[in-house]
């Protein structure tokens, strides 16, 4: 198989470990296979691909689109390290308001499948990162909301106290604050 799939503390949130084929000419491996993905619980169409670039320190997050136009995601990064994060933000859920965080690397390979209903963030560790993520529906500018990094509610535990990031990021609410209309089914 050239996945495993391990759900972690959120059970809903998928840490995905690809098989790398490595030689001395680099390395070989699988991103996504919808049939294998789908057989262990991420049945999803991936519509839309992105990639960013960011320095140490830099940290994105915590975003969703509201329903409508609600992504899934599976994140991974191809070059650096970076401390990938998911927030339940679906009322009624047993875990609303948890969170769980996974290094994804270069190196690990790792993939982190984020369902519709979670608050994405990251937090870059090497001296540089590419993040590249699939989702499961375009982005919508209308639709685009967020919960404060820091929350104390929420508790994220993020190694950096002072991280880089824009004014929109630092502006967005708490999460009991937050315009969010996902419900837990």
């Amino acid at each position: 198989m050239p996945f495993t799939f391990k759900r972690l503390n959120i059970q809903d949130v998928i840490l995905v470990e690809p098989k790398a084929f490595a030689d001395e000419r680099g390395f070989f491996m699988e991103s996504f296979r919808e049939s294998v993905f789908s057989q262990n619980g991420i049945y999803t169409r991936f519509v839309q691909d992105n990639c960013s670039h960011s320095v140490k320190g830099v940290l994105r997050g915590l975003h969703y689109q509201k329903e409508p136009k609600a992504q899934g995601k599976l994140v991974m990064a191809v070059k650096g390290e970076i401390f990938d994060v998911a927030v339940d933000v679906r009322k009624g859920s047993p875990t609303y308001g948890k969170w769980v965080g996974e290094i994804l690397s270069e190196k690990n390979h790792n993939m982190l499948y984020l369902p519709k209903g979670f608050a994405h963030g990251f937090l870059v560790l090497s001296n540089e990162a590419d993040v590249v993520y699939k989702v499961d529906d375009e982005y919508s500018p209308e639709h685009e909301r967020g919960i404060l990094w820091n929350d104390p509610e929420v508790g994220v535990k993020w190694s950096l106290d002072k991280p880089i990031m824009i004014k929109k990021d630092l502006d967005l609410p708490t999460l009991k604050n937050a315009d969010n209309n996902f419900v837990y089914k």
